[in-house]
């Protein structure tokens, strides 16, 4: 990754106050994708450590994935599954696969699933996401994976915010680590 883009994605990057039920400070990664610059870098900054591991797809889990994901798979000239987040208001009306995740870095569980027929045997996956904290998802995912016969290849995000036993246990490679966006400041 060029100098050029970590200093871009540091300078957009911000701690916001979510208001006083909160006392801790929320990521805002929102002038990531304003800035033209960080947006038309991050594809190919994803991709490079694992183009020539050849992946046939990229998966990325909703919401910031579905963005994510395509510009990375375009990188690589390769196609792009989203996987969903189950939830009871919207369900997905052909075969997929679920997996749950153990508890993320919010105290929560989450299904994550991909449509079948996007997903089997022979595929080369790369996972793609924002920012890995507990790994929760990427477990899910490499699961779901691993059901429909594919092999993950590892995975790749901007941020890795995960001991780095668990970057290297799910072969996740960073554009940054939590530390370079510096310590998460107390609310006002």
């Amino acid at each position: 990754m060029g100098t050029e883009l970590r200093r871009r994605l540091i300078e957009t990057f911000r701690w916001t106050d979510p208001g006083p039920e909160s006392d801790l400070l929320v990521s805002d990664v929102s002038g990531w994708w304003r800035d033209p610059a960080v947006l038309g870098a991050l594809g190919p900054a994803l991709a490079q450590p694992y183009r020539a591991a050849r992946p046939t797809v990229v998966i990325a889990p909703e919401v910031t994935g579905y963005l994510l994901g395509p510009l990375v798979a375009g990188a690589l000239g390769v196609g792009f599954v989203p996987a969903h987040k189950h939830s009871g208001d919207r369900r997905i009306a052909e075969p997929t696969t679920w997996a749950w995740t153990g508890i993320d870095s919010r105290g929560r569980r989450l299904a994550l699933g991909v449509r079948d027929r996007h997903l089997g045997p022979g595929d080369r996956v790369l996972v793609v996401d924002d920012w890995v904290a507990s790994g929760a998802q990427l477990r899910a995912l490499y699961e779901v994976v691993a059901a429909r016969g594919g092999t993950v290849l590892g995975a790749s995000a901007i941020v890795a915010d995960c001991p780095p036993e668990t970057a290297r246990e799910l072969r996740l490679v960073s554009l940054l680590t939590a530390d370079d966006l510096g310590d998460q400041p107390s609310p006002a």
